[in-house]
């Protein structure tokens, strides 16, 4: 058995059930990954079932057409999933959906390939990109980006409160030498970290603002979501696992904004048509077991939300959604 096929995603079966899945359903796994969460929605799919994959990790692409290659049921597609409608739209036979799958963040296999540049445990090239097909890499962006703006970055994506302490170290740094691998920024940010969690590394927050920012991941989450409420079928279900709070929020937000009553001033008389709502939240936010952090301590942070379409048009609500 290899390592991408012991790989079981976080809050693996909650997510999968959230989808309340159709045997002839077409269904959206946003994120693919190693393939750990398509493999179980196509199990209880039947022949006249799709799934339709998105990964903006060419090398996620490929294991994905590899594993799934004989399955005529499965598409998999190169791309960030803030072009999801797009995409779908160019698909034949394809209109809505039944269900889609967000797993946000980056993937444990990403973590562990030190090469990919996104943990500060391990040595590697300081890249963090997901699509390593475009845009620049963390070390060509540290490279450039001016002291106020790198502030900015660490403070409002890692909420990290020495922001500007690190912010001059990196800058004072490069004026002496390429910074280039991560156990070198690694290195930089501890130096630069006055007070240190007993319990998080110091350089954990400056790793994910950077990150965030270089694959600009809150903007994706914050455009995907309006688009997979207009692909989803009435009863269709949308299901987000979030790793940190920034998500989480954007998430829980999106949610809580199209399933809440949009009731008029007090006094004012209510109708019927003011109770409808695009979205119905089911029920609260998942968290991972006791037993599923003790085995997998990534999962501590993970949240799982759902929401299920209704037969409401976005039309009377947002203007132009309306697919």
């Amino acid at each position: 058995m290899t390592t991408k096929e012991l790989h079981v995603p976080v809050l693996f079966r909650e997510a999968v059930d959230a989808l309340n899945i159709q045997p002839k359903g077409i269904y959206i796994d946003a994120t693919l990954g190693r393939g750990g969460h398509a493999s179980e929605i196509l199990r209880h799919l039947d022949s006249d079932g799709r799934l339709i994959c998105f990964d903006r990790d060419l090398q996620a692409v490929e294991l994905g057409r590899e594993r799934f290659s004989e399955d005529s049921r499965v598409s998999i597609v190169h791309s960030s999933f803030s072009r999801i409608e797009s995409v779908i739209d160019a698909m034949e036979s394809v209109d809505r959906v039944d269900g889609i799958l967000m797993d946000l963040g980056v993937s444990s296999p990403q973590l562990d390939q030190a090469e990919r540049g996104f943990s500060f445990m391990r040595d590697g090239a300081l890249d963090m990109r997901m699509d390593v097909s475009q845009g620049e890499s963390a070390a060509q962006w540290l490279a450039r980006v001016e002291e106020k703006e790198l502030v900015q970055v660490l403070f409002d994506l890692g909420e990290e409160k020495f922001a500007r302490r690190i912010a001059r170290a990196i800058v004072e740094t490069r004026e002496e030498v390429e910074i280039t691998s991560t156990l070198q920024l690694a290195s930089i940010v501890a130096e630069a970290t006055p007070k240190k969690d007993k319990h998080k590394h110091p350089a954990t927050r400056t790793f994910q603002a950077i990150r965030l920012h270089i694959n600009q991941e809150l903007v994706e989450v914050s455009q995907v979501l309006p688009q997979a409420m207009r692909l989803l079928n009435s009863g269709g279900r949308l299901a987000v696992i979030s790793f940190h709070s920034l998500e989480d929020r954007i998430v829980k937000r999106f949610i809580r904004k199209h399933s809440t009553p949009n009731l008029p001033p007090r006094r004012i008389p209510v109708t019927d048509q003011h109770y409808l709502t695009p979205l119905k939240a089911i029920g609260r936010a998942i968290k991972p077991s006791k037993t599923e952090v003790i085995e997998n301590p990534r999962s501590r942070s993970s949240v799982l939300r759902i929401a299920e379409r209704t037969d409401i048009p976005f039309s009377s609500l947002e203007g132009d959604y309306e697919r």
